[in-house]
């Protein structure tokens, strides 16, 4: 059997050593566009933060460990352009601009997700960047290192413009942030957002919200990012508006889509077609609160579903049950976590959902060194279920949004959770955990 891959990230290598692993008899072939295989690309706005490190420590595995020790036929600049699902080919071009055509008999699409970048003049200027992939990375370290860079301008204010804001200022840089929404995290319940906000502006970041970028004009070796009511100057943009699915192929190949136009498939990573398979960020999921097709690209998830698209490749088919959306990530001093439906979401998916927000200590009483942590948690009114939570704090929050995100994998009511025998000791909470305080709270509420 013929087994080929487009992508060589997160999917597409899990999928690749576990197919090789389990049934070493199956021919398998990646195509790569950039020059990069598995590398953590989490990791990259802690390693720009600091201009000594190598990104190339990022690099979990180089390409001659699949190519010499897993047997896997890694092709690198390879860029797949077009799928004919009749002939079972895929064409495209190499590094050297050289035409290829590369058969099948399996195929998983698993190209990943791109930066939005919106359609604003200016933006394809050399000092405009974005950070999804290494090469992306390399590229703003080498830029920071060869320019005296002392102001940055961020397009956006989700995760990875708060991990970026954090890592430009501990490089000595002014940063300031804007987007067109005046919300910053717009599905986070406004105390805890408040919070996030004003531990932007305690580690003097600069909060645009409400204002949209016309246009990006350059002023001699310096920029301009020109609003409606106002004019900020960089040395340096970085666009980070959230990412789109790489499905282009799919869809003009005529599978189905789905949220987002991410590619459709079923819970063991089938698409439309039987013989295409798809994981990682440009295939949507299911989601374990609603039940509903969604698109969540995070790296867990990523990594889960090539493992099963290539069970079903050695013909060990398993279904994998969903997501919650289950996500932390750290801002200055700050742990931001959640998991599950925000009060919108799970108002669209057809709940009636009640939230509460509590403010508990994350240590126990009188032990040095607490801090607040507070938590939303949100359950549906009509049956009690529990739907969701979030939570903010400068310790404990990172690994507590497990607990909930367990529950909802688990179908637990609120009242079940509320009953759930969390552990207790001094240095790491109080005997109510925040989590059953807040539960306890929604209870009453209810």
């Amino acid at each position: 059997m013929r087994f080929l891959i487009i992508g060589g990230d997160a999917a597409g290598m899990s999928a690749a050593s576990r197919v090789r692993r389990k049934r070493p008899d199956i021919d398998v072939t990646v195509l790569e566009m950039t020059g990069d295989v598995s590398y953590s690309a989490c990791g990259m706005p802690y390693n720009i933060a600091d201009g000594q490190r190598s990104i190339e420590e990022l690099v979990v595995r180089q390409a001659s460990v699949f190519r010499d020790k897993l047997g896997v036929d890694l092709r690198l600049g390879h860029r797949a352009e077009a799928i004919d699902r009749e002939a079972k080919l895929v064409r495209g071009t190499d590094a050297s601009g050289q035409g290829f055509d590369c058969g099948y008999d399996k195929l998983l699409i698993a190209t990943g997700a791109s930066p939005h970048i919106p359609n604003i003049p200016g933006l394809d200027a050399p000092g405009v960047m974005a950070l999804k992939n290494l090469e992306q990375g390399r590229a703003i370290k080498e830029y920071l290192a060869s320019r005296p860079v002392k102001r940055a301008v961020i397009l956006g204010m989700g995760y990875i413009a708060l991990e970026m804001a954090e890592a430009l200022r501990a490089r000595g840089l002014e940063v300031a942030m804007v987007k067109p929404r005046p919300e910053l995290l717009p599905w986070m319940d406004r105390q805890l957002a408040s919070t996030v906000y004003d531990e932007l502006q305690a580690n003097r970041v600069e909060i645009h919200a409400g204002c949209e970028i016309q246009e990006i004009r350059q002023a001699g070796g310096s920029y301009e990012a020109v609003c409606s009511d106002r004019v900020l100057s960089a040395d340096m943009l970085l666009v980070a508006t959230g990412v789109r699915p790489n499905s282009r192929l799919a869809e003009e190949a005529g599978l189905e889509l789905g949220p987002a136009g991410s590619i459709a498939v079923d819970r063991s990573m089938r698409t439309s077609d039987p013989d295409i398979l798809s994981a990682g960020d440009c295939a949507d999921a299911f989601h374990l609160v609603s039940g509903q097709r969604t698109w969540v690209p995070l790296a867990l998830r990523a990594n889960r579903s090539g493992r099963a698209a290539a069970d079903a490749v050695a013909g060990q088919p398993v279904e994998l049950p969903g997501v919650a959306g289950t996500a932390v990530f750290k801002t200055f001093e700050l742990q931001v976590a959640r998991t599950g439906l925000s009060l919108d979401e799970a108002a669209q998916c057809g709940f009636d959902p009640r939230g509460r927000v509590i403010s508990a200590p994350s240590r126990a009483h009188a032990h040095p060194g607490s801090s607040t942590i507070q938590v939303f948690l949100l359950a549906d009114a009509a049956s009690g279920r529990l739907l969701g939570a979030q939570m903010v704090g400068r310790e404990g929050v990172a690994h507590r949004i497990n607990a909930v995100a367990v529950a909802l994998q688990a179908g637990m009511s609120l009242a079940e959770f509320a009953q759930a025998d969390l552990a207790y000791a001094p240095p790491f909470g109080p005997v109510w955990d925040p989590l059953l305080t807040a539960a306890n709270q929604l209870l009453k509420a209810l």
